[in-house]
């Protein structure tokens, strides 16, 4: 009996019939076209021999750009004995960036999204900050400006560093002129 995939649901079950987890950090810079390299671990917390799917969605603005199975050695389900995980070594490819990735967990007798993961892919710019980085520039951010402020403080932890040096150079100095004072007396 073949069961077709339909398009997912999310159900908040994380953690009751199945958990998947990754690799890889929250936003990553990423070049249309390119492998992403990742480790994906799929678990099974429950005492029954599970089967899983996984599916790969990219979204834009809340819209979904595409949905897909991510194949695993071939075939669309892989089979997780009780209380075990296997891992997933490979990559994915995607056309777009400046998206959101996301992919999910979906349990074969229920057929529902049952975990997820996600990470932003960003195009590559001038500016390797995240994407709602406080001050980043074409963000709009109101936060702090890093960059001022580092430029700012920059020459006050020159001249501490500068100051803790010469300090600890002249130390040994001083207790070699008193310990050979205290020997001559």
């Amino acid at each position: 009996m073949t069961r077709e995939l339909k398009p997912l649901q999310v159900g908040v079950m994380a953690g009751s019939q199945g958990d998947v987890f990754w690799d890889l950090a929250p936003w990553i810079v990423y070049s249309p076209g390119l492998d992403i390299g990742c480790n994906i671990y799929v678990a099974n917390p429950t005492d029954t021999v599970k089967e899983y799917a996984l599916m790969a969605r990219l979204v834009r603005n809340g819209q979904i750009l595409s949905e897909e199975v991510l194949p695993v050695f071939g075939y669309t389900w892989s089979q997780v004995e009780p209380g075990d995980f296997i891992v997933l070594k490979g990559a994915v490819r995607f056309p777009e960036s400046d998206t959101d990735l996301m992919v999910f967990l979906v349990e074969r007798e229920s057929g529902e999204a049952i975990d997820s993961v996600a990470t932003a892919l960003v195009a590559p710019t001038a500016s390797a900050l995240p994407p709602a980085w406080p001050g980043a520039l074409g963000t709009g951010g109101t936060g702090t400006d890093w960059a001022a402020m580092l430029n700012a403080i920059m020459p006050a932890l020159m001249l501490g560093i500068v100051g803790i040096m010469l300090v600890s150079a002249s130390r040994p100095q001083a207790e070699k002129a008193q310990s050979a004072a205290g020997r001559s007396d």
